[in-house]
């Protein structure tokens, strides 16, 4: 077993987390990886209310009685969503970890802290962990270049990210970008993380409730499938390389504007990506890990190997590494 920070503030028994995914983060998929000793997220903002957030938490605890959580992203909009209650339904229902991402939430921050909630920030940058740190938040999610969704505008990749944030960030940290794996996970914990953070590798599981052809994508996708697109909007954004990506990126080269592009990457079209299994409907968000992805296990199967294989690495491999000045001086 492997004990960290991590899962000694959120109560579960790995180093090993299921971030909010929008449309992907529901009850069926966090139930699973919960029953599997990790930590899963339901996407607040999946759910078209607040009323059907309670309803989704709820669905949750009908299929497990271990420890998850709920993500509530918070993004400039025109039109934002009710964030005030989509935290009381949080609140009211008794969650007791939530993962922060998006703008400054220090009104969120002081709401859930008032009501005994752990809270796990996502960051891309050391700057804004610092950030957060001093706002109060309980756990960082480090975010390397490497991830699915925002990468912030840095384009710094987790092997410098992670060591340089757990350079001078104090609270426990998991890191986020490209894994999916023992070796990740392994390298994460040397790398001063206290635990990993996996969407994509989630998406690819039998519980994910995304449609299968998506997932037989994902296994067929190597490393360099994905597009960044909104890079001259200041808003990156990393996504499965298709038709509809491919279109952005060019439109983008050529000057457009996003009121140009808005259509293209419509939320609903990326939603019925997931519902249809027509992979080039719309935009939907895969990070690089996709090169390591072969298979589509259960949560259970993922979770279970990773861990085995970690400690089988950290007491096998590395430690037959370690030559003692003793031995050495014997040799």
């Amino acid at each position: 077993m492997l004990k960290t920070r991590f899962t000694e503030l959120v109560g579960v028994e790995h180093p090993i987390v299921q971030g909010g995914m929008q449309w992907v983060g529901r009850a069926e998929l966090v139930a699973a990886v919960a029953n599997a000793g990790a930590l899963g997220f339901i996407t607040a903002l999946t759910q078209p209310t607040p009323e059907d957030l309670v309803k989704e938490i709820a669905r949750c605890r009908d299929m497990t009685d271990k420890p998850f959580g709920v993500n509530l992203t918070i993004l400039p909009a025109i039109k934002p969503p009710p964030y005030a209650e989509y935290r009381r339904a949080i609140i009211e229902s008794g969650i007791k970890v939530v993962e922060t991402a998006g703008n400054k939430p220090q009104e969120h921050v002081d709401e859930f802290k008032k009501n005994g909630v752990v809270i796990v920030h996502k960051c891309t940058s050391v700057r804004h962990a610092l950030s957060a740190e001093r706002m109060g938040v309980d756990a960082i999610s480090i975010d390397g270049f490497e991830c699915a969704g925002h990468p912030g505008e840095d384009d710094t990749p987790g092997l410098i990210l992670i060591p340089a944030a757990a350079n001078r960030v104090k609270i426990p940290m998991i890191a986020s970008g490209g894994f999916g794996d023992a070796r990740g996970l392994v390298a994460a914990l040397a790398l001063g993380a206290d635990g990993i953070n996996m969407g994509t590798r989630f998406m690819c599981t039998r519980e994910s409730p995304i449609h299968q052809s998506v997932k037989e994508r994902i296994v067929a996708n190597d490393e360099r499938e994905t597009d960044l697109i909104f890079r001259t909007m200041r808003n990156t954004s990393r996504v499965a390389r298709n038709a509809v990506s491919r279109q952005v990126v060019a439109m983008e080269k050529e000057g457009a504007t996003f009121d140009q592009v808005r259509d293209l990457v419509a939320g609903a079209r990326g939603k019925m990506v997931y519902a249809t299994g027509d992979t080039d409907q719309g935009i939907w968000s895969a990070g690089q890990v996709q090169g390591l992805i072969d298979d589509i296990p259960s949560c259970e199967e993922l979770v279970s190997r990773i861990v085995r294989e970690a400690e089988a690495i950290i007491e096998g491999r590395l430690e037959s590494m370690v030559v003692t000045s003793r031995r050495a001086a014997a040799e």
